[in-house]
């Protein structure tokens, strides 16, 4: 099974697996968004760029998977992704419980060098204030599945960048 695990991120799929992952989570929420007309917070903002961020660097990945420098540098990056995603998921989930006291404000916190916002408002442009996250099945929140979706991320691209990192043979 370890060393299924190890090929698996050793090979493109593991990229392309990163890549589908990150537009499914897009397509839902994209679908809530426009389907179902739950509008978006900030920090739900904000977690669809690191989502974004996971597609980026899955189709930086594959086009580079054949250079160990390369795949070992972007598969760091997705470390840092993940651990970006699980903030901003344990943020938006703490508000939602009222576990912290806090709101978001209507604006994106983006700096204008970075105004995804005002780029790609259909995809970047808050809605809504912060406080709940709409139910995906079973009484499952959003903001209660990018709590699970967060830290496997982290573990499984820690353990990625570890097989990445480690010689092969």
């Amino acid at each position: 099974m370890f060393n299924a695990l190890c090929y698996f991120v050793r090979s493109q799929w593991y990229w392309l697996a990163m890549i589908v992952a990150g537009v499914i989570m897009e397509a839902v929420a994209l679908y809530y968004q426009y389907g179902l007309n739950y509008g978006p917070c900030v920090l739900c903002i904000h977690v669809r760029i690191w989502v974004m961020a996971f597609i980026l660097l899955g189709i930086f990945g594959l086009l580079g998977h054949k250079s160990r420098p390369v795949r070992i540098f972007i598969s760091v990056l997705t470390v840092i992704a993940a651990i970006g995603l699980t903030e901003r998921s344990w943020l938006t989930f703490a508000i939602e419980r009222n576990l912290i006291d806090g709101s978001c404000s209507m604006g994106s916190g983006l700096p204008d060098w970075f105004a995804l916002d005002k780029w790609f408002p259909a995809m970047f442009e808050p809605w809504e204030l912060c406080g709940w996250t709409p139910e995906l099945l079973f009484g499952i929140t959003m903001a209660e599945a990018l709590m699970v979706v967060g830290p496997l991320a982290i573990i499984a691209t820690l353990f990625a960048t570890y097989v990445l990192c480690k010689k092969e043979g």
